[in-house]
């Protein structure tokens, strides 16, 4: 891969594209290539299929995506298989009918099923039921997935999946409302610490199991597999290390100074018991991640900290 060759990063404004972003800029990656969505519409065929032809990207890699927790996949099912199928349709159809020869496609682990043998190893797709909570948007993934896996086959082109375990980091989103549970956590604690270290109510049991990867390490695998030709089209990307989300809420609590009771609401679901990924494949070829978790927490911490601003708009 030449500095100087065009990558088009889709979602490049959110917390992986622009992670993505960041580090290839570091890298010396010269002829980036990104749109904003009110500039270009990905759920929008003829508009993608437009700029594609106009733009003759070398390499694409979707980091777009309609993403949210167990709330917002709950509420709104519809739009978290629809609008995802549009989107990665519309840049994987795109990219076979206008030469793109790399294609990076990334997905999560919600694409196994709930119930599957841990860790979760990439052989492990479609032998199972999906964790029902999630089922929408990890249906909308899977579609990705076999679509790369498919053009690969059929084309013989360098298009690929990286299925990440739970992301965090910097330029994460803190919204209440449609957060992931560690930035959720996150704001929760610190609104919290503010008002006298109120008791702080958390989703479940504190039981179910999760891994977490810092957004700066999946960004490093992104840039490993666009600087090597991969030989298979499906790779795993995490830590290889899980905690119980009762760990993840006492380290955040740790981390923001919140010294309050945490109330566990058994009323509300867990999701998945456990979903921890083999990463093999990945290390045996050579990539590993370098941030541990809690310098991770710190990290996000302080950038949340650095623009909490444009969060206190943003009320439950």
């Amino acid at each position: 891969m030449n500095k100087d060759s065009k990558i088009y990063i889709a979602g490049h404004n959110g917390m992986v594209g622009s992670a993505i972003w960041r580090t290839l800029t570091v890298k010396g990656y010269t002829n980036l290539l990104g749109v904003s969505s009110a500039a270009l519409d990905l759920r929008n065929q003829q508009a993608v299929a437009d700029f594609i032809a106009a733009e003759k990207p070398e390499v694409i890699i979707d980091a777009a995506a309609r993403v949210g927790g167990i709330l917002a996949n709950n509420d709104y099912p519809y739009q978290f298989i629809m609008e995802n199928m549009q989107i990665q349709n519309n840049l994987i159809d795109s990219a076979l009918k206008f030469g793109v020869e790399k294609f990076i496609f990334l997905g999560s682990s919600c694409i196994y099923p709930k119930l599957a043998p841990q860790p979760l190893k990439e052989e492990y797709l479609l032998t199972g039921t999906l964790e029902p909570t999630n089922e929408w948007y990890a249906i909308a993934k899977i579609t990705g997935v076999k679509a790369c896996e498919a053009i690969r086959k059929q084309f013989g082109k360098d298009y690929l999946s990286l299925m990440p375990t739970n992301l965090y980091g910097t330029h994460d989103n803190f919204d209440l409302n449609t957060s992931h549970v560690l930035p959720a956590m996150m704001r929760k604690f610190h609104e919290a610490k503010e008002n006298n270290h109120a008791p702080v109510t958390l989703w479940g049991s504190g039981t179910p199991m999760r891994e977490f990867l810092f957004v700066d390490d999946m960004a490093a695998a992104v840039i490993f597999a666009l600087e090597n030709k991969l030989p298979d089209y499906l790779y795993n990307v995490g830590t290889g290390k899980d905690l119980t989300i009762k760990q993840l809420a006492e380290t955040i609590q740790k981390i923001t100074g919140h010294y309050g009771e945490i109330i566990w609401d058994a009323s509300k679901p867990d999701g998945t018991p456990r979903k921890l990924m083999d990463i093999t494949k990945m290390h045996e070829l050579g990539w590993k991640h370098q941030v541990q978790f809690e310098e991770g927490i710190q990290k996000t911490y302080t950038w949340f900290l650095e623009n909490i601003d444009r969060f206190k708009e943003v009320k439950m």
